[in-house]
């Protein structure tokens, strides 16, 4: 069917007219509300207050969110809502970076807030069509496509039967039909939101944001994955929400001032260009180079987290992925982004599923996917996970959830908690590829034991030890999740900061709060309990900040100046810290230091402590960790790396190792490793201005102004 007479079947179900607005140094002041129920499509205005306390992104999307709902509001509930906003610094052209969005919902996976960054063209798009955010609540009866025309100003909700609900046709089915002709620079000024197959099938559904690359000629995608957002969208019957807009203009924002933007970025873009070939190489291979670095420093997870390296590591190797993707094309998920880091795979013939036989581009891998459904399940063929990689994205699964979901799923297996009378006669073990394959396409078809895998890891635990009578205890010791979230792909055993870092976030293990194990395990720079606690203070509040404002995190330490080994604090990056100050200064006409920064995450980031404490979580016994992620569980896992474990036994515990079992060697160091997160525990709560039972204080909420009536009422309840 032609893109032409797909639109012939369209239903319009809701038009709009709304009047344009200018940005005012990143702002409209106003949000996009939608209410699928009874097809409401209204604007809302933003406070001042709102905007001071909240800055924008994932600040919003909490409030707006926080606002809308109940305590016991469920996933599905009509009123649960998915919003998407970017932040005032998204969409300059002049910085690496700014083309990021923030989503924000409450997880099927968690029951909590999940938050997911995301690159790709919509949120920018979304603000120069003038709105800071949207809010989409409610369920439409069936599938529609939501489109905002910054071009002709106008919102409509319409009636989409006949597409595509796979991502990688729909979003070129939607920008062939939405744009203004067929010319490139028209497609180019399209992007789509969509999810997949399997997100109507799974938890974990993620959502992909398009954007249309003009050298390539395709649409291609950048994922908002954590969480099972796109699993919402699916249920709200959303097929997609597109944005066009008229084109990028250089100062889209109308920033207070422009010349510190420019000279910043073309200090960076000179960074970029003398520094990045003999750094992190993110041009060449994006964040896939951390592969190898990861094995050699027995980092790389591997067969559920169990090991950090494997013999056959070299097979992903980043030279593997180097040779694999396309070189010398601009691959940035956003306009002028100088880090060029969203590598793709081109030509790539499809071997399996619905689509065998087709040539597509692969967006990826980067590490996470490579390790996560490569290594972490024992996969070590590069073609195999570039294509995992791809129906994860166009099905619309989260690569990481996936991996870590399918690893726990393979150890029951081969410890026999499930068997082949349970898998629908799937010989589970790590490293079977043919088994990956049937099970991703079993979640995109709701089918078989790809439907219990998709619950995720909590959810198989649970359904398990109900239906098999599996062992609780022990899948609680291997299940990598945590508040009902996956972890990413890093082995925490060794750094008793990343395990903060991972079990103490807000909506579940995700690196993007505190990446401390360079700093804690190889270069021994925070060796005390308070040292780790003013790092777990200090990076979950500066990565924070740049959901509020629209960035990459990528920029800010994958490529470093010239001496910067040299600075006081060198793992904080000073002078591109100095950047970002001066970019929201520039862009906004405020007046902030680098401590304004860090109070205005502090001021988010309690108060979405504050929304999980609302919602019944948030508390010391959610930030529990499974055992692998601290310790040795099983005899192999021990045995594997026996000298190790027994010399830390020696020197930290003040144990002999010599004539114990492996048994007792393994109670010992789990007893010492579990005292000490319990430690970590409370010098962290104490640092960040929390009771022992991880309960932000009243005092501590007034210092930072985030002491509003309905946040203090929650929290003087737990005092």
């Amino acid at each position: 069917m032609s893109v032409k007479e797909l639109k012939e079947k369209h239903k319009l179900l809701k038009e709009m007219s709304y009047e344009p607005k200018e940005l005012y140094r990143g702002y409209s002041d106003r949000v996009l509300y939608i209410n699928l129920d009874d097809n409401t499509v209204k604007e809302k205005t933003v406070s001042e207050e709102v905007k001071k306390k909240f800055i924008g992104g994932k600040g919003y999307g909490l409030k707006l969110l926080w606002d809308a709902t109940k305590p016991e509001t469920k996933w599905n509930d009509n009123e649960n809502e998915i919003i998407i906003c970017p932040g005032p610094i998204a969409g300059i052209t002049q910085y690496a970076g700014a083309g990021k969005s923030l989503v924000v919902s409450i997880s099927p996976m968690t029951d909590i807030v999940i938050d997911s960054n995301v690159g790709g063209y919509f949120g920018p798009f979304l603000k120069f069509s003038g709105f800071d955010a949207l809010e989409i609540q409610g369920k439409a009866k069936n599938d529609v496509v939501i489109v905002i025309d910054g071009i002709n100003n106008k919102i409509s909700i319409e009636e989409a039967p006949a597409e595509a609900i796979d991502s990688h046709i729909l979003a070129e089915q939607l920008t062939e039909m939405y744009a203004e002709s067929s010319d490139p620079r028209d497609m180019k000024n399209v992007s789509v939101v969509s999810a997949g197959h399997a997100a109507e099938n799974t938890m974990i559904g993620m959502l992909n944001f398009s954007w249309y690359d003009i050298k390539r000629k395709l649409c291609r995608l950048k994922q908002a994955g954590r969480g099972g957002i796109g699993t919402i969208l699916r249920d709200k019957k959303i097929k997609a929400i597109v944005a066009k807009v008229a084109g990028i203009t250089q100062d889209p924002n109308h920033v207070a001032d422009m010349e510190p933007i420019r000279e910043r970025g073309a200090r960076f873009a000179k960074e970029m260009k003398e520094l990045d070939a003999s750094q992190c190489r993110m041009k060449q291979e994006g964040t896939a180079h951390l592969v190898d670095i990861m094995n050699d420093y027995n980092l790389l997870p591997t067969h559920n987290f169990k090991y950090g390296s494997h013999k056959d590591a070299d097979n992903i190797h980043s030279r593997v992925w180097n040779s694999k993707f396309t070189q010398g094309m601009n691959d940035g998920c956003w306009i002028g982004c100088t880090m060029n880091c969203c590598k793709g795979v081109d030509n790539f013939e499809l071997k399996t599923g619905p689509y065998k036989g087709q040539k597509v581009t692969v967006d990826g891998p980067e590490y996470e996917t490579a390790a996560g459904v490569g290594s972490n399940m024992g996969i070590f063929d590069p073609d195999a996970i570039i294509e995992l990689n791809f129906y994860c994205d166009t099905y619309g699964i989260d690569t990481i959830s996936y991996g870590t979901m399918m690893a726990f799923a393979m150890e029951c297996y081969e410890n026999g908690l499930i068997t082949k009378e349970h898998t629908g006669g799937i010989d589970l073990k790590f490293g079977n590829i043919d088994a990956a394959f049937e099970l991703i396409h079993q979640m995109a078809r709701g089918e078989g034991f790809g439907k219990i895998v998709g619950l995720g890891v909590r959810g198989m635990k649970k359904y398990f030890a109900e239906n098999y009578g599996a062992d609780m205890n022990f899948m609680n010791d291997i299940g990598m999740e945590n508040k009902g979230l996956e972890y990413s792909q890093y082995v925490s055993k060794e750094s008793l900061a990343q395990q903060g870092g991972y079990a103490m976030t807000n909506k579940g293990p995700q690196h993007d709060e505190a990446w401390l194990i360079f700093m804690d395990m190889v270069n021994n720079q925070i060796p005390s309990f308070e040292d780790k606690a003013e790092a777990l203070h200090y990076f979950p509040m500066f990565r924070t900040w740049f959901g509020l404002n629209g960035l990459c995190k990528l920029p800010w330490n994958d490529v470093e100046p010239e001496g910067n080994a040299e600075t006081d604090e060198p793992a904080k990056v000073p002078e591109h810290l100095d950047n970002y100050v001066t970019i929201f200064n520039a862009v906004t006409g405020s007046n902030i230091d680098k401590h304004e920064l860090i109070r205005q995450s502090e001021r988010v980031y309690n108060f979405q402590k504050t929304f999980n404490i609302r919602r019944g979580y948030g508390l010391r016994e959610h930030d529990a960790q499974p055992y692998r992620a601290a310790g040795p569980v099983t005899a192999e896992e021990y045995k594997s790396m026996e000298d190790f474990y027994d010399k830390k036994m020696k020197e930290d515990i003040g144990v002999d190792p010599a004539g114990k079992s492996v048994e007792e060697k393994i109670a010992i160091t789990r007893k010492y490793r579990e005292d000490r997160y319990e430690q970590l525990l409370d010098t962290v709560y104490h640092r960040r201005g929390w009771t022992k039972n991880g309960v932000p204080k009243i005092e501590y909420m007034k210092e930072i102004g985030m002491d509003l009536p309905e946040v203090i009422e929650v929290l003087s309840k737990h005092q």
